[in-house]
């Protein structure tokens, strides 16, 4: 039987192979500016478009894994001196009824006790003796997990200070899903580059290491995870370790049969208007080498429409539809870059459009470390269809905004109302808050959020009695974060027609700072789907290729695909396409 030190520590292993550290690109949360905005707390996000954060953004993100795992509220961020760490409340065996450890996921960090008997607290080790965070004392001790293994020395002082905590610092929003429309591929590439191999566009610090433009991390076990058990040394220093990715969806929609209406919200005699979304966040190539020439005017290559498209005007909306953009060209970047989601209005009708070979490509950024690998010999493949979909007032608070009915950000009640796009039928509902909780958070402080079908006439829960729920030992004098989330999921009994209300609202007339809503759906029209692996094999430049065809919808898991790969594998992308 698994124990929660087991599930930590291989909660904590899983993390460090897929996430490494670095600065992510913001999105711009408050329609204030990517540099006026708070970082991106949620934790799909951070895993499927970035797979990079700073100490406090990388821990903010992996709460809600923690506490799915072992319990509301029993994992918290640590401010300690110059960084910050990350705790878990473990309980049974060694830990009792329950004791605070360290698992810093940013500095690669657990810490035991000398005789390997347990995990260690921060006030533990702030308390203890200095030989507890060198590598080299006892570490047997360790179990196999090296201390500070991302450098010798992080470990030294780090721990000394104790200063503050943060209870619910992060969210999980709906799971990461994509909708392909007939005639749309979604092409991910594990290096940058692109085809061409030197079109870099991405989302994030610009630190041209080894002059190969976007994020990137010289130190990580992202990319070498068979390394880090047992290691006798840190993960070393290699420029380029682990890079950002890329997934590419290129759309030609197809007029003349009718299936372009797969991917629209609306049309008219004179114009149509598409919809995109993505779990991952739309990139640039920035117009200079600057580190955040990302946010300067002047990006390309992140959204661009190609075609015959001489005569068409092209509008484009990131809040969902309440204010509109219009570009002087095809190229749309700098509209669409940092967003999850935008609708693009083309100035003709269907009937026009049909001639004019129109594609629309979108560029986004992605974690390398979530994407299917290829690896030496015999590799079998599992692809799941589930035939759903995703819309989403949010996580950007325009986006939300714009489906406000009833009540206020300053509290306590708000109310959005959201339908599914071409009403299709809704199977799950997916929710946060972004609250103003204070320090300290109030004992008694409940937030709620919950829905209704029949337009506000009864409703049903999707979090309840939801409340930051402290544990000691804290800092001393003690300091909270003075926000906190409230985000749940519901899987509803039978699929419903939309819109869905959703209300959030506490007990104590606390404001709101962001709030978001998501539908899953059924997609009305689910198409077969080719996947196709590209790699070289054996330090070779040929590429091999190889592709199966998978039915409309999948219930579970479709397992009867093997790939032999041969010998030195490299894979160069994963195609997903829609005939």
């Amino acid at each position: 039987m698994k124990t929660d030190e087991d599930r930590a520590l291989a909660a904590w292993f899983w993390r460090n192979v897929h996430y490494a550290h670095g600065q992510d690109g913001r999105m711009d949360l408050f329609d204030t500016g990517f540099e006026k905005t708070d970082w991106n707390r949620e934790y799909w996000t951070g895993l499927f478009a970035h797979g990079f954060g700073l100490c406090g953004t990388t821990h903010a993100q992996w709460i809600p894994e923690m506490d799915a795992l072992l319990g509301h509220c029993r994992s918290r961020s640590a401010g300690v001196k110059g960084h910050n760490a990350f705790e878990v409340f473990l309980k049974g065996g060694s830990y009792g009824e329950g004791r605070w450890v360290l698992l810093d996921h940013d500095l690669s960090t657990v810490i035991f006790d000398p005789e390997g008997k347990r995990m260690l607290s921060i006030e533990e080790i702030r308390n203890g003796k200095p030989e507890l965070k060198n590598p080299d004392f006892k570490p047997e001790r360790q179990r196999g997990w090296r201390l500070a293994g991302l450098y010798q020395k992080d470990a030294e002082k780090v721990y000394d200070d104790y200063n503050s905590v943060a209870y619910l610092a992060g969210y999980a929003g709906p799971p990461p899903m994509i909708q392909l429309r007939s005639g749309e591929l979604l092409r991910r590439y594990l290096q940058p580059g692109l085809a061409d191999g030197k079109s870099f566009v991405f989302w994030g610090q610009n630190y041209n290491t080894d002059s190969v433009p976007g994020p990137e991390r010289s130190r990580a076990w992202v990319n070498q995870p068979e390394k880090m058990f047992g290691a006798k040394r840190d993960a070393g220093h290699i420029d380029g370790q682990v890079r950002f990715a890329n997934a590419v969806s290129i759309y030609k929609p197809r007029f003349e049969d009718g299936t372009y209406r797969e991917g629209i919200v609306e049309e008219s005699a004179n114009h149509v208007t598409f919809e995109f979304q993505t779990p991952y966040v739309i990139a640039a190539t920035p117009p200079d080498d600057s580190a955040w020439g990302i946010y300067k005017p002047g990006g390309k290559n992140g959204l661009v429409i190609s075609g015959k498209i001489d005569g068409l005007a092209f509008e484009i909306s990131t809040d969902r539809g309440n204010t509109w953009q219009r570009s002087n060209g095809p190229d749309l970047t700098d509209f669409a870059k940092g967003h999850q989601q935008y609708w693009l209005k083309i100035g003709a009708g269907a009937k026009d459009l049909a001639n004019r070979d129109l594609t629309i490509t979108t560029v986004c950024q992605a974690n390398v470390a979530t994407i299917p690998q290829l690896r030496e010999g015999k590799n079998q493949i599992t692809v799941s269809n589930p035939g759903r979909a995703i819309v989403s007032a949010g996580p950007n608070l325009d986006q939300a905004m714009t489906h406000r009915i009833a009540g206020e950000l300053k509290g306590p009640e708000i109310t959005l109302k959201l339908g599914t796009p071409r009403g299709e039928k809704i199977v799950a509902l997916h929710a946060a808050s972004h609250n103003a909780s204070g320090n300290p958070p109030p004992p008694d402080l409940a937030f709620a959020i919950e829905y209704s079908a029949d337009n506000g006439a009864s409703w049903k829960p999707i979090v309840t009695d939801w409340k930051v729920e402290r544990r000691a030992p804290e800092p001393s004098p003690p300091d909270y974060w003075s926000q906190s989330f409230t985000y749940g999921s519901i899987d509803l009994e039978s699929a419903i027609d939309g819109p869905v209300q959703v209300r959030f609202s506490n007990n104590r007339r606390k404001g709101y700072r962001r709030i978001e809503a998501h539908l899953e759906y059924e997609i009305s029209n689910p198409t077969p789907v080719e996947v196709t692996f590209c790699w070289t094999q054996s330090g070779g430049f040929d590429f091999e290729f190889a592709k199966r065809r998978f039915p409309a919808k999948i219930d579970g898991e479709n397992t009867a695909w093997e790939i032999e790969a041969g010998e030195s594998v490299r894979t160069i992308w994963v195609e997903y396409r829609c005939p």
